[in-house]
């Protein structure tokens, strides 16, 4: 749906497994995200040299494409992070997921991540507990 003037709500961003509300203006096409919010939330603040949380800073080369009024533009933010953006307005709803290298380096380490999931009798199971043994792990999805 395209808003036809900037409206403020409430936007649950989801990082990694930890859902987060900000404050955000849905803008036309545009999610613009309250900076304090996304300090306050996610640990990024605007500096002079970049988009910093805690050491690090991503350089920012089109401010103007980041930051307008009512906020820092979601899918600008996304993608000067380098993480794919999964994002339903109408829901005011986004996904973040694990920036590109991140996962290259997943996959060139050949390691599966550990995880836990219970037996048809509900017994738990972790990866963990077979290392070092041949597994075959069979996915099923219904849709």
């Amino acid at each position: 749906m395209r808003y036809a003037r900037p409206m403020q709500t409430t936007f649950t961003i989801l990082d990694g497994t930890h859902p987060r509300a900000l404050d955000a203006t849905l803008d036309g096409e545009r999610v613009r995200l309250d900076a304090d919010a996304v300090r306050e939330q996610l640990g990024w603040t605007l500096e002079p040299e970049g988009l910093c949380r805690e050491t690090m800073c991503v350089p920012v080369r089109d401010r103007d494409a980041l930051v307008g009024d009512g906020g820092l533009d979601l899918e600008a933010f996304a993608a000067l992070l380098g993480r794919p953006l999964a994002l339903e307005r109408d829901e005011r709803v986004a996904a973040l997921g694990t920036p590109h290298t991140t996962r290259a380096a997943e996959m060139a380490s050949l390691e599966a991540p550990d995880f836990t999931l219970p037996d048809l009798s509900g017994q738990l199971h972790s990866l963990s507990d077979h290392r070092g043994k041949k597994v075959l792990l069979i996915a099923y999805a219904s849709w």
